[in-house]
């Protein structure tokens, strides 16, 4: 039986954009970018859908050999695909198909920075960046009539957790209780309430919005230091309000998942919130619904500062991660459910209103900014054309 032609196709996940006057071809499922000419352009625009090459290779203006080499180049870097060799990861992608390449190349792109974690680096660049750059006035006023508001009114118990939230930096030795983990999670994700919609079912509604009662949020908790619980990595179903082990951990895992903050890896416990995105794609198949999802991780994250206050407890949140270390670590694919932000607490330290700083910085010389973590490429950008680390290195 004869062998049946190769056939090659663009891959649907490509960008391309100018970039330090090269233009760049970006496939942000694979993580791979190259610089293209033409040549690149022209073989791109061929392989609009799956076909042969032998035709192209038997009529183009240019030599079959040159030609050839551009074609396994091109497949080597995913920009093209081989339908007898699909990268997996292209095709989990088709579940973005409705937000591509919108939503998708800003997600997968922006994935795995590396980051300056050091407190020392990132106050140093700081410093530079203030030398260089005035910082944004962090208000906007407006001349005209104005209208004098009353005192602020004082609504009790509301009014002093409110005005409570902070972000702690410092931990207390004491280890968190069972209950306080129960009041954390229940109080921030689990379900109160179900709503019929009718052909689409019960929605399940919590302590924060969903944008069309889509809930695409998940919880995972890596537990250090809690009284009753062995440390590991848990699920949590708000259903049943109960936590489910996946894996033990290392002492060190805290700080491994939040691209080693290491002020962080005494916390007694740090939440990762996921999405499952195709719980939203499903109803909203345009770009601008990916916006919701990221808002969404926001007000869990609100709610569960606030719950943290309530408890006397000393909570924070991050969303320097180290993407494809805490998908591997939680058993995700990173493209249908990804992780999105992370939030965490740990007991009050002794003595202390408040820390904001890690331990052993020097206050009066840092910046009035808190969150001191940067991305590494914003203190040394890389050149756009060069290749990224891969996903999972």
């Amino acid at each position: 039986m004869p062998r049946t032609a190769a056939l090659f196709r663009r891959s649907p996940n490509i960008i391309s954009y100018w970039s330090d006057g090269g233009l760049v071809f970006h496939n942000f499922a694979t993580g791979v970018r190259i610089t293209g000419n033409a040549l690149t352009i022209g073989l791109l625009d061929y392989f609009d859908a799956w076909k042969p090459a032998a035709p192209l290779l038997s009529r183009g203006t240019f030599p079959q050999s040159l030609l050839k080499t551009a074609l396994r180049d091109l497949v080597r870097t995913s920009m093209l695909q081989s339908r007898r060799r699909i990268p997996s990861v292209e095709r989990v992608m088709t579940q973005w198909s409705g937000w591509n390449p919108a939503a998708g190349f800003f997600h997968f792109s922006t994935k795995d920075v590396p980051y300056v974690a050091d407190h020392v680096d990132s106050l140093e660049f700081l410093r530079n960046r203030v030398a260089s750059r005035s910082v944004p006035e962090a208000t906007k006023t407006y001349k005209g009539r104005r209208v004098v508001l009353p005192p602020i009114p004082k609504l009790g118990f509301l009014s002093k957790v409110l005005l409570g939230r902070r972000t702690w930096r410092q931990f207390g030795k004491a280890p968190l209780s069972l209950n306080a983990v129960s009041a954390l999670l229940g109080l921030t994700f689990a379900a109160h309430k179900f709503f019929d919609l009718g052909m689409t079912g019960r929605a399940m509604l919590r302590t924060s919005p969903s944008a069309g009662a889509c809930n695409p949020i998940e919880a995972y908790v890596v537990v250090r230091q809690v009284h009753g619980m062995t440390a590991g990595i848990y699920h949590y179903a708000p259903l049943q309000h109960e936590l489910t082990r996946l894996r033990r951990t290392t002492p060190a895992m805290i700080g491994r998942h939040l691209a080693g903050q290491l002020w962080y890896g005494r916390a007694s416990m740090l939440v990762l919130m996921t999405a499952v995105f195709a719980r939203t794609e499903w109803k909203y198949p345009f770009a601008r619904a990916y916006r919701t999802v990221l808002l969404e991780a926001g007000h869990f994250c609100q709610t569960f500062y606030l719950v943290a206050t309530a408890l006397g407890l000393a909570p924070f949140c991050s969303s320097a991660l180290a993407d494809s270390v805490i998908e591997r670590d939680l058993g995700i694919d990173g493209i249908s459910e990804s992780v999105v932000y992370a939030c965490g607490v740990g007991t009050r330290p002794r003595g202390v209103d408040w820390a904001p700083w890690p331990s052993g910085t020097n206050i009066a010389t840092a910046s009035a900014k808190t969150d001191t973590t940067v991305p590494r490429s914003a203190a040394a950008p890389a050149s756009s054309a060069s290749r990224p680390r891969r996903r999972g290195r």
